[in-house]
């Protein structure tokens, strides 16, 4: 059979869809569009987002329900710095309370968190949310980029799931050191290869530009230009990105309930067709003779 198919095909269990989503704009962000030395101002440490990005918050947390997304989510992946878990919980957690916290349920973050003047976020019919260090942007040098103590975070995002990290204190972040682009694309390639041990299909992960540029830079290189051009343009804040995470080596643990069927249930005969037709009409030029192997 002549041709080569442009299209390609995979089992459906060894994908994952992924929900990328740059955090909502930052104080940081405002001030470093005017002076871009004011990333490394300490007054902007562990920035949190500002009412516009509060606004592009709302707007996106609209769009996922409008479309559906919202409830197909299974897991929401998290940066563990303020913006990004501000956003997160602002685009994908419940509702905010109306008459006061519920006791009994935990909340996704409460009042008033970054002096945002925003009710607190419920953590009832939602999927749940992880911190992950390997998901923060560049590190080094920006007290924007250097984080909190996570026992701080606990008690900001008590729903928050922060078991994933070790430390209380943030022994990542370097105060001379910058992450190169490098290290950062090779802590991606790990962080998308931790992806393949979640059970979760659709997982949404909240983070930043850096993050996102440097990795998604390993990937595309097997398609079209344009296509890679599409994967790796650059993410404006609160802009979501979904694409689809294919298992081509291995290892992805295998999803027992899969939509595939076996079949045969029950068992009873079901020779294809031209397999029948076949065996009744041997091929004349094979039917007499025999392969041997001579070794000299």
């Amino acid at each position: 059979m002549e041709g080569r198919a442009d299209s390609s095909l995979y089992p459906l269990h060894r994908s994952k869809t992924l929900h990328l989503v740059r955090h909502a704009q930052g104080i940081h962000n405002v001030a470093g569009e005017k002076d871009h030395k004011a990333y490394s101002s300490a007054k902007f440490f562990d920035a949190h987002i500002t009412p516009l990005g509060w606004s592009q918050v709302d707007n996106l947390r609209e769009h996922v329900n409008e479309c559906g997304l919202a409830k197909r989510i299974e897991l929401v992946v998290i940066s563990p710095l303020l913006r990004t878990m501000q956003t997160a919980v602002g685009v994908f957690g419940g509702e905010s309370y109306v008459d006061g916290v519920n006791v009994h349920v935990p909340p996704l973050m409460i009042e008033n968190v970054g002096n945002s003047n925003r009710s607190a976020i419920s953590s009832l019919n939602c999927p749940p949310f992880i911190a992950v260090e390997t998901c923060r942007e560049r590190l080094g040098v920006n007290p924007c980029d250097k984080r909190r103590n996570t026992s701080e975070y606990k008690l900001l995002f008590p729903a928050i799931d922060f078991s994933l990290i070790e430390n209380d204190e943030d022994i990542l972040w370097e105060a001379d050191k910058r992450e190169t682009n490098e290290a950062l694309a090779a802590r991606g390639l790990k962080f998308i290869n931790w992806l393949w041990t979640r059970q979760e299909k659709e997982i949404a992960i909240v983070t930043h530009s850096a993050f996102l540029e440097c990795t998604l830079q390993m990937f595309g290189n097997d398609c079209h230009p344009s296509i890679k051009n599409e994967i790796n343009k650059h993410f404006a804040n609160c802009e979501l990105r979904s694409m689809v995470l294919v298992d081509r080596n291995m290892q992805a643990t295998v999803d027992t309930f899969s939509s595939n069927y076996p079949g045969q249930k029950p068992h009873g005969l079901g020779l294809p067709s031209d397999v029948v037709h076949e065996e009744q009409h041997p091929k004349k030029d094979d039917q007499n003779y025999t392969c041997y192997c001579w070794i000299l």
